[in-house]
């Protein structure tokens, strides 16, 4: 019996040792997450910019691509809120924001450019409210949003 439990010790040690080395390869062998530094100071640019607010509803920060098409969707209790929008992001770079589909509505155009201030505007919303992106092919971008609620509303 000792020959056998001594073939099931090995047997077990190798298919350990082999699982260990498996999970090592596989981490090391996985590519290395790419982080563009200067995405990373405009994200730091568009919350110095547009701060987080105790009130606030929503808010999100997003790094979007050139030539984007983003969706964005808050949750909202029925009421008006003022949506506050920005983007910061290099030479000749804007966003278009719109309240509709692609086509439905002209929307605001950002330009993103490293002195760019929030553009606020007020909208009714039941329930939820969406927002769609746009980037022109002078990305990437950094968008930032923030919805508050209107007092009385």
């Amino acid at each position: 019996m000792t020959g056998e439990r001594t073939r099931g010790a090995v047997l077990y040690a190798c298919a350990a040792l082999l699982l260990a080395g498996g999970g090592f390869w596989w981490f090391r062998a996985a590519p290395e997450e790419k982080v563009d530094s200067q995405v990373v100071r405009w994200r730091q640019d568009a919350l110095r910019l547009l701060p987080d607010v105790d009130q606030q509803d929503a808010a999100d920060t997003l790094a979007l691509p050139a030539g984007a098409d983003q969706q964005v969707v808050a949750d909202l209790e029925t009421g008006e809120y003022l949506v506050s929008v920005l983007c910061v992001g290099g030479a000749n770079s804007q966003v278009r924001v719109s309240l509709g589909e692609a086509g439905t509505d002209s929307g605001r155009g950002l330009t993103c450019d490293r002195n760019a201030e929030p553009d606020n505007f007020t909208v009714g919303a039941a329930g939820e409210l969406r927002l769609y992106l746009t980037v022109n092919d002078a990305g990437p971008v950094v968008f930032r949003y923030s919805m508050l609620r209107q007092s009385g509303s």
